[in-house]
């Protein structure tokens, strides 16, 4: 694999790191800024916000720019985003500074994974995607926690300087690495040059592109309606004590380590199979949840099932947005990324409402269940699609709502 996608899981890192580690310093923030918990918790929601607006409005603008030059102006506004939340005087001011550094969070996974497929033979596609979000994985096991903990022992504007440090490390990385015409070994740049803005906007009409985002946000909404409320699930149900819920966070992050790994080699093989794969393994995991939760040793196993099975499917969902739009593809990977904190908001309020109907605190992994299906459903729908798309197409002819595929997307 080329050295390239290492610098591209660093930055990686760097992002997995600022996402999640909020959460983790709400209190200190708080306590500092002199605001309640609640109103810190909506540093969280201004990052998630840059994110889904940030992901398709950059990569737009920058359609028509070497794609090594974006992923370091990216990276370099994530830099300037994180600084100024270290260096901010007040909640206002950290609120807009969280906003700015979730923009690049999004187009700069959509158009790491463009550069990293475009650098390997089309048999490591998935795998090289799945080495970019290793970057990501790693974070909520090693550096969410030690951000924590340099936060609550130096403060929480070191974290975020440290943070920018690592940005920084990455900008060094991806000058270094990243060719300025990424081509995989033995052969040519396979990814086709910037399409520009009308070629990218093009892309998102195509009715299997949207299908595949709707995966997505399904998908990883059924994660995330049970991820949000595992620590009152480990606590209340489980029996374990607070202090022991880090430790088990950590186990998803191992759990969705191995999942992305494992995801990326196998998609390789058969993109769909995984796909379908990994979603039928989210829903069973889910709806065993309620189960497993009843024990300690059952509930960490639990943990880390939910890491391993939701992303097994990180990796495949990349791709198959991308071949659907693969004419233009940068836009639509992007967006796809909007789509997982999308999929993060929506998960999180479907589960809170099993929550809110009084039912049990292992309730919202089965309404994960119930999206996974969903999830399996829109997938099956959009094979559908493929197949008759594959039928009807005839060269040089497009069916309408519909980006002709490879021949090499369709065997997926």
């Amino acid at each position: 694999m080329p050295l390239a996608l290492l610098a591209l899981a660093v930055g990686a890192f760097g992002i997995g790191t600022t996402e999640f580690v909020m959460m983790g310093l709400l209190p200190d923030v708080a306590d500092d800024l002199h605001v309640s918990i609640p109103t810190a918790g909506h540093l969280v929601s201004a990052y998630a916000l840059g994110v889904v607006i940030g992901a398709p409005l950059l990569a737009a603008l920058t359609a028509r720019m070497s794609r090594r030059q974006v992923l370091i102006g990216l990276m370099a506004l994530f830099v300037v985003g994180n600084a100024v939340s270290a260096l901010a005087p007040g909640y206002d001011s950290l609120l807009a500074a969280r906003f700015v550094s979730g923009l690049p969070h999004g187009a700069f996974f959509g158009v790491g994974a463009v550069v990293a497929t475009g650098m390997v033979p089309p048999e490591r596609k998935a795998r090289s995607v799945s080495l970019m979000f290793l970057g990501l994985t790693v974070a909520n096991i090693a550096g969410v926690p030690v951000a924590t903990l340099m936060g609550q022992h130096l403060g929480w504007r070191a974290t975020f300087l440290a943070v920018s440090a690592i940005g920084v490390a990455a900008i060094v990385a991806l000058a270094l690495l990243v060719p300025r015409s990424p081509a995989p070994a033995g052969g040519h740049a396979r990814h086709a040059p910037a399409a520009g803005l009308r070629g990218e906007l093009a892309a998102l009409r195509s009715v299997p592109v949207w299908l595949a985002l709707l995966t997505t946000v399904a998908g990883f909404g059924a994660l995330f309606a049970a991820y949000s409320y595992v620590t009152p699930m480990l606590t209340d149900a489980a029996g374990y004590a607070e202090t022991s819920v880090t430790l088990l966070l950590a186990l998803f992050g191992v759990g969705a380590t191995a999942g992305n790994l494992l995801g990326g080699r196998l998609a390789d093989h058969s993109l769909r199979g995984t796909l379908f794969g990994g979603l039928t393994s989210l829903a069973v995991v889910l709806v065993l949840f309620p189960v497993l939760m009843r024990a300690e040793w059952s509930a960490a196993l639990a943990v880390a099932l939910l890491g391993m099975a939701a992303f097994l499917t990180g990796s495949p969902l990349q791709l198959m947005v991308m071949e659907k739009a693969s004419a233009a593809p940068s836009l639509a990977s992007s967006a796809n990324q909007a789509a997982f904190n999308l999929a993060n908001a929506g998960g999180a309020w479907i589960g809170g409402l099993t929550l809110a109907a009084g039912f049990a605190v292992t309730s919202p992994a089965l309404a994960g269940a119930a999206l996974a299906v969903l999830g399996l459903a829109v997938a099956a729908v959009a094979h559908a699609v493929d197949r008759r798309g594959a039928a009807t197409a005839q060269p040089g002819r497009v069916v309408a709502g519909h980006v002709p595929q490879t021949s090499e997307a369709l065997r997926h």
